[in-house]
């Protein structure tokens, strides 16, 4: 996270430190990146081992626990984790069965959420979870140097000036920077904004990405945030100080 001048820490949006025990490599890496790019600072550990021994290390302010790990349950895990750590704790759960929940509640959770599920309600149980435990929450909003992107009102910023682009073409611009650094092809920018409204007349990436770039570069014709790989994609450039 950046403020406008220099790269340094935005001392909020670091407030939040979780913890997320999950074998499931793919769905950790997603959650990593969706809860990052919010401003959230994820550690994941594939195992209950490797979890508590990061716990009893380090301190977090949030705990995503999997009910169902390779070398533990995770109701016998939050059991013993509740004898000595009062982590809040989000149960992932895959199993469906309403007691499940229930026994992880009178264990010690503090909310579950049942797989598959959407990022935005995870994020949206951890937010809720941390206002009632009294722990400064990450702001819903980006920031890239002098780049604001505030997600809450969708609204776009250079040097806190607002900058006017669609409803279709902040939802394009949130998809590369939550995922800034990687690659996206033009077919996974659309898979990614699927349920989105496209302009009537205009549903090519490419024109969205040149209107974009006229808002929030300082010469769209030699972009600095959103390059562009020819015969692969885009990529948000998250290292730009400007």
């Amino acid at each position: 996270m950046m403020t406008s001048g220099s790269r340094r820490p935005d001392t909020e949006a670091m407030a939040a430190r979780i913890l997320m025990i999950d074998d499931d490599d793919r769905l950790a890496g997603m959650v990593q990146d969706y809860l990052g790019g919010a401003g959230f600072r994820v550690t994941v550990a594939g195992t209950a081992s490797n979890g508590e021994a990061l716990l009893k290390r380090e301190a977090f302010d949030a705990l995503i626990l999997d009910l169902m790990l390779p070398d533990a349950d995770g109701l016998d895990f939050c059991r013993r984790l509740r004898q000595s750590n009062d982590v809040p704790i989000l149960m992932l759960t895959a199993r469906g069965e309403p007691m499940d929940r229930v026994v992880g509640l009178e264990l010690g959770a503090d909310d579950y959420l049942a797989k598959p599920f959407e990022p935005r309600e995870l994020q949206a149980r951890l937010r809720a979870i941390l206002r009632r435990r009294g722990t400064t929450v990450a702001a819903d909003v980006l920031r890239f140097g002098r780049l604001e992107i505030d997600k809450g009102s969708r609204v776009v910023r250079i040097d806190g000036e607002e900058r006017p682009i669609t409803s279709y073409q902040f939802a394009l611009l949130l998809a590369l920077a939550e995922r800034a650094g990687r690659v996206l092809s033009r077919d996974a920018l659309m898979d990614l904004l699927k349920g989105e409204k496209l302009e009537a007349f205009d549903r090519s990436v490419d024109v969205h990405i040149s209107r974009i770039r006229a808002a929030i570069e300082d010469d769209p014709k030699k972009p600095r945030r959103i390059l562009t790989l020819r015969g692969t994609g885009y990529v948000f450039a998250k290292d730009q100080d400007r």
